[in-house]
């Protein structure tokens, strides 16, 4: 079946869920019918009933929703939803657990995905499984497309375009600052955290994808110069201020490299990024960075330990299916700076870029980010020399998503900040 054939531009699976259902809502808001031929996925029919009803009665535009039926324990009728569209954005995890079999349905019926995954021992195993295949049938499977790791990395390409087109030449090193961010965190989430510990726990590939800062680059090249993650609180001169590790860091960061590395080195293959948390300078900026650093490091030894982690998971976290309140979603916000420096012929300079949202990061923006990636797809707004393959928001879709998102009230800005004549 040809694209023009298909019924549907885009499904939004997994649209029952709290992500699911604010992406979908999102799109009916965005869009008319006319726009953009839109379905919901997911594996409940009176569930995907009921959020067809609600959508329906909240968007004006869209008399009915169609509604597509499949499971993930059922590759056949993820094939077959497949088949019906030219895109998937799904929000179904963990993706550990039931994502491969729509990766897997997707690259067959060559429809183009996209998701929100933070899982890198999942993405690792796509790539290794996958990418061979998506680059044959001219498929573009797109991880990270939400808050991990579209600032992190759409943010460094803003200043890589920028300075090779300002300077003649890339950035050696970026270093991406999370420098304020507010919003809720929902059950299906944290669900995807623990199931990430649980495989790093048991899976000695898992830990060896965590450990090694090259481990999404391709086969063969999975080495570098870049050390990876610093775990303990540092004073950034670049910055002038102290600075704590990013829990996002071990997501975003290889998601970066791999950009770089798939879209042939563009930015060298010197290239250093790293993520921090600013915490402010003297003694308070280090006490914050240290607190922090402190935080990270034992709620990662006790995710570790199964025993402890079952526990955090049933007492503490939220089921699945929780989110956060309508009022955390809109009042919620975040800015990611991203800083790069480099050299040219006259000397050094330095760029910047800031990309936010006043939106709570993980639902609202998320929402967004993942919506307008499919959207970026289904219309081939996509700036890359890459038709195919296991991809990452700036190789497989590039600087059109982020002016999509700018439409939309994102900031998402680059400058020169310092250089030499």
């Amino acid at each position: 079946m040809t694209d023009s054939q298909r019924p549907y531009d885009l499904v939004v699976w997994g649209a029952t869920g709290v992500a699911g259902n604010l992406v979908a809502e999102y799109l009916t808001r965005q869009y008319t019918p006319d726009e953009l031929s839109l379905a919901l996925g997911g594996r409940n029919r009176d569930r995907l009933a009921a959020v067809e009803t609600e959508l329906v009665e909240q968007a004006a535009e869209w008399d009915e929703l169609p509604t597509v039926i499949a499971d993930a324990t059922e590759p056949e009728t993820l094939r077959a939803m497949a088949e019906q569209t030219r895109v998937v954005c799904t929000t179904v995890g963990p993706y550990t657990r039931y994502g491969t079999p729509l990766v897997d349905a997707c690259v067959t019926a060559g429809t183009d995905y996209c998701d929100l995954t933070g899982e890198v021992n999942w993405v690792r195993e796509i790539i290794d499984r996958y990418h061979d295949d998506a680059v044959e049938s001219e498929t573009r499977i797109i991880h990270g497309c939400g808050f991990d790791s579209v600032p992190a990395d759409i943010g460094t390409l803003l200043v890589q375009s920028h300075a090779r087109a300002e300077f003649g030449g890339a950035c050696e090193t970026v270093r991406i600052y999370l420098e304020r961010s507010s919003g809720g965190v929902s059950g299906g989430t944290l669900a995807s955290f623990g199931e990430l510990f649980a495989a790093v726990s048991n899976d000695p590939l898992a830990r060896q994808t965590l450990r090694n800062p090259y481990s999404l680059a391709p086969p063969g090249e999975r080495s570098g110069v870049d050390p990876g993650t610093h775990p303990l609180p540092r004073n950034d001169r670049l910055r002038s201020s102290w600075t704590s590790p990013s829990p996002m860091a071990p997501v975003n960061e290889r998601i970066v490299r791999r950009s770089n590395a798939v879209l042939g080195y563009p930015w060298g293959r010197e290239f250093r990024c790293t993520e921090r948390i600013p915490t402010g300078s003297g003694v308070g900026g280090a006490a914050r960075a240290t607190l922090i650093a402190g935080g990270l490091g034992a709620f990662t030894a006790a995710m570790s330990v199964d025993p402890i982690r079952n526990g955090i998971q049933r007492y503490v976290f939220p089921d699945p299916g929780e989110g956060p309140s309508d009022e955390q979603i809109e009042n919620g916000h975040f800015t990611v700076r991203i800083v790069g420096r480099g050299t040219a012929t006259a000397g050094p300079f330095t760029v910047e870029a800031e990309f936010g949202a006043d939106r709570d990061p993980g639902y609202g923006a998320t929402a967004r980010m993942l919506g307008e990636a499919g959207v970026c797809l289904v219309r081939g707004e996509v700036e890359s020399p890459l038709s195919g393959g296991v991809l990452t928001p700036a190789s497989g879709i590039g600087l059109p998503l982020a002016a999509r998102l700018r439409d939309v009230g994102f900031t998402a800005s680059v400058e020169t900040v310092s250089h030499s004549d």
